[in-house]
């Protein structure tokens, strides 16, 4: 039975759920805190589904989850985080909800972004002021739609009122450090155990594998080039900067590409910003010519031949098929 006692020490933790969320991020957000109760054999948490007007949402998997209207019931919550998925459509679909976004944080709500939901947190203009991150595969489009924003590369990041985390499994490490904040360290520690969780990151834990990792390689010198050229997309270094870089000369650096990689330098980078290009075609306004040139293409006729050969499509018939 609960008492009165027991209900006011309850956090209501809601979840404003965005069309086509991502189930995954949802569960390992609300899940730790259904854990808590049954280990504390009290209710602490009670997780509350919102949308913007009520209704159904449904994730991107095809499981569809009753939500409470975001107005009637939002201001009940102490925490709401934003649990968005992966396409800007759906994204622009929370414009209404920004206003209430920030009426419940001017009445002190924690206001939180999960995967993608820091993009609808900066629309609603609640980050300028903030530290946040985002899932990296929507780093590149919030960049351009806010260029005074940055995003750290975390998994996680707890700034005051704003908590964000960058989806996936990253909830049940943002789930642990908050727990941990309300209830200690040790109570937290046997929630992560609950679900098989012992290797509890940090929140400066690096969201995607390392450039060696990803690239196939760990030579010292090429891994400095490839990590330089995944940041250095708008003005691409040219080959001599990079091998001074590197701390070799241009010909050895050629030589490395092509016994490490297979491929040639100037091949290499082009597929890198190729594949940043075809991210902000999926996720951002930006329109074609704009995508050229931050992406270091001389035009967008360059751009086009170069996507088509990489792709095997214009990036005019990638823009139908994903409006489509």
């Amino acid at each position: 039975m609960t008492t009165s006692s027991d209900s006011r020490n309850v956090q209501r933790v809601g979840f404003l759920l965005v069309r086509n969320f991502a189930l995954m991020s949802y569960a390992a957000a609300t899940e730790p805190l259904r854990a808590a109760n049954l280990l504390a054999a009290r209710p602490l948490y009670q997780v509350f589904p919102l949308a913007q007007g009520g209704g159904t949402v449904t994730s991107s998997s095809g499981v569809s989850i009753d939500c409470a209207d975001l107005e009637s019931d939002g201001e009940t919550c102490h925490t709401l985080f934003v649990c968005a998925g992966g396409e800007p459509t759906d994204w622009a679909d929370t414009s209404a909800a920004h206003t209430a976004l920030r009426r419940l944080s001017r009445l002190g709500i924690r206001i939180g972004g999960i995967s993608s939901g820091a993009f609808v947190l900066a629309a609603a203009g609640l980050l300028d002021n903030n530290d946040f991150t985002i899932h990296w595969e929507h780093a590149p489009a919030l960049k351009e739609a806010f260029p005074h924003l940055n995003p750290r590369h975390a998994r996680f990041v707890l700034d005051g009122a704003i908590a964000t985390c960058g989806g996936g499994v990253a909830p049940l490490d943002m789930m642990h450090a908050m727990i941990a904040e309300r209830l200690g360290t040790d109570f937290a520690r046997r929630v992560s155990d609950w679900y098989l969780h012992a290797a509890v990151a940090e929140p400066t834990a690096p969201q995607r594998g390392s450039v060696a990792e990803r690239f196939g390689t760990n030579h010292p010198a090429l891994l400095a080039v490839l990590e330089k050229m995944e940041t250095a997309i708008e003005r691409p270094l040219g080959r001599t900067a990079m091998a001074r870089l590197a701390g070799v000369s241009p010909r050895h650096l050629d030589r490395l590409f092509k016994e490490h990689r297979g491929a040639g330098f100037l091949d290499t980078y082009r597929e890198i910003r190729l594949r940043h290009a075809r991210r902000l075609l999926q996720q951002s306004p930006l329109s074609i010519a704009e995508i050229a040139y931050a992406t270091g293409f001389s035009s967008p006729a360059h751009f086009s031949n170069a996507f088509k050969d990489l792709f095997s499509e214009t990036p005019g018939s990638l823009r139908r098929r994903r409006g489509a």
